[in-house]
């Protein structure tokens, strides 16, 4: 009979250079620099694209992290950074970078566009035609491409935003009853309107789902986060902000080295020749409320992961309101998935080799049908095993000290149960992770069988692969941490295309 038991996992070891091993990846690149240190070393070409003034911020704030970057106030959990070269011995030819040049006036006259759709739509075209232009036209290779904006395209190019009333407003843009109209219209303009209905009201996933079918990998700065100074009169606002500069210079770095092609960190006691999968569901506008689509995210135990768009279906149920495949599509895309697989591994070690076990993580349960197909497609190559996690506020512990729980607490219910907590207090940097008392994830083993122990290990681990953003960890594996941007971007048009592409292209 299983014994119930609350324990601590220690925490995950990350491997660095010279397969060095620490907790926090801020310790382990400072130490011993990347893990592929030796791969990716000297000189990489990136481009800036924006209005000439954001342009400049982003050059300046780019040569400012060739420095060490320290912390107004010195905090252990808020490490200084050792520069760009120092802590991951790549560096920028200032004289070489490409750029490319948005007139702001331009920006300016989409800006006054009443309607969303409209606006979004045209200033991100104003990024991606360019962009797709020089993919297509010019001979020198830009690994990523810098995209400054200025803050007013972040405020006006989110869902639900609206512009200020103004007489200098604009209203340009066809009345609802006719976005969604399947018929051509007889004026000419009016279908040129008709597009931008077809995309999401979100710049960012807008730009990045235009440029998947081209391969860009981009990196969208906001003015303010790299030129607050410059920007900015309010004193204490500006000091306020001079706490997060270390950060700042940490998470970017770390996104730019991945970017253009390194890995900073993998796991440093992940099984080898296990594979990590998150299903990604997006429902898509339609008079059919139950189409959604379907996409995966493989990580490999070297850390890097690809991304699977699967087929648009009526996945979506709205009684349970609960996302499930079809058995064709659900071998379909984890077929892909294994293939994938095995062929990096050939890449890596020689050999065509799939992986010993697949772990499927998804929100819902899985039903008979999908179960079946992922079956099907995992036949005499992988065994799979099906987990179930949710974020869980019914259940809370506490205990008596300053700080909340520790990160890493586990409460194993049954043999296929528990509770996760990670997030919580972190002796490393101490401090909590999370400002509240925090919520475990509920860990459901619920098709296969692991020990849920050892699936609980893994899933904290995987809360410390996010290269977005260079921190101790995530308090969402990272299979699941991105499922819902992911999807948004796959869905922020109607004819978005993409073949398997790495992780990158979608943060």
């Amino acid at each position: 009979m299983f014994k119930q038991k609350l324990s601590h996992i220690p925490e995950p070891k990350l491997t660095f250079g010279y397969n060095q091993k620490l907790s926090d990846p801020r310790d382990g690149i400072t130490l011993f620099g990347p893990f592929t240190r030796s791969k990716l070393v000297g000189q990489v070409n990136i481009g800036i694209i924006g209005p000439h003034e954001q342009r400049s911020y982003v050059r300046t704030y780019l040569q400012k992290i060739h420095q060490p970057v320290f912390s107004a106030n010195p905090d252990v959990a808020r490490p200084y950074f050792p520069g760009l070269e120092a802590a991951f011995g790549i560096h920028l030819n200032f004289g070489a970078i490409k750029e490319i040049d948005i007139p702001r006036e331009d920006i300016d006259k989409y800006l006054k566009y009443s309607d969303g759709h409209q606006r979004v739509f045209h200033l991100s075209n104003l990024y991606s035609d360019k962009l797709i232009k020089y993919y297509d036209q010019e001979d020198l290779s830009v690994t990523v491409w810098f995209v400054a904006i200025p803050d007013e395209i972040y405020q006006f190019g989110k869902p639900q935003s609206k512009i200020p009333k103004s007489e200098a407003n604009v209203w340009i843009g066809l009345p609802k009853k006719e976005r969604n109209s399947k018929d051509p219209f007889l004026f000419t303009e009016w279908n040129e309107l008709k597009e931008a209905y077809t995309f999401e009201v979100n710049f960012h996933n807008q730009l990045k789902a235009k440029l998947l079918a081209d391969k860009v990998v981009t990196q969208i700065i906001r003015e303010s986060t790299v030129a607050y100074e410059t920007i900015w009169i309010n004193k204490d606002k500006i000091e306020y902000e001079h706490l997060f500069d270390t950060a700042k210079a940490w998470n970017i770095s770390t996104t730019l080295y991945y970017k253009v092609g390194g890995i900073p960190w993998k796991l440093g006691d992940i099984r080898p020749n296990v594979c990590y999968l998150g299903l990604v569901y997006k429902q898509v506008e339609d008079e059919d409320n139950r189409k959604a689509c379907c996409a995966a995210q493989m990580f490999l135990d070297s850390g890097d992961g690809m991304v699977f768009r699967g087929n648009i279906g009526p996945w979506y149920n709205p009684t349970t309101k609960e996302f499930h495949l079809l058995k064709k599509d659900a071998i379909e895309l984890l077929s892909m998935s294994l293939e994938s697989f095995a062929e990096k591994s050939k890449e890596i070690t020689g050999k065509f080799k799939y992986p010993d076990e697949v772990f499927i993580h998804a929100k819902t349960y899985f039903n008979d049908e999908e179960w079946e197909g992922f079956c099907i497609a995992a036949e005499d190559k992988s065994e799979i095993i099906g987990v179930r996690i949710r974020d869980d506020s019914n259940f809370k512990l506490y205990r008596d000290f300053d700080y909340c729980i520790p990160r890493g607490s586990a409460l194993l219910i049954r043999e296929n149960f528990a509770y996760l907590w990670t997030k919580g207090f972190i002796p490393r940097i101490q401090t909590q992770l999370g400002l509240e008392t925090p919520n475990p994830l509920s860990i459901e083993v619920t098709k296969g069988a692991k020990d849920i122990e050892t699936v609980c290990k893994d899933i904290l681990a995987l809360t410390k692969l996010n290269y977005n953003a260079c921190i101790f960890a995530d308090g969402s594996p990272v299979t699941l941490r991105f499922a819902d941007s992911i999807g948004e971007i796959l869905t922020a048009g109607i004819n978005i295309k993409s073949e398997v592409l790495p992780f990158k292209h979608y943060i």
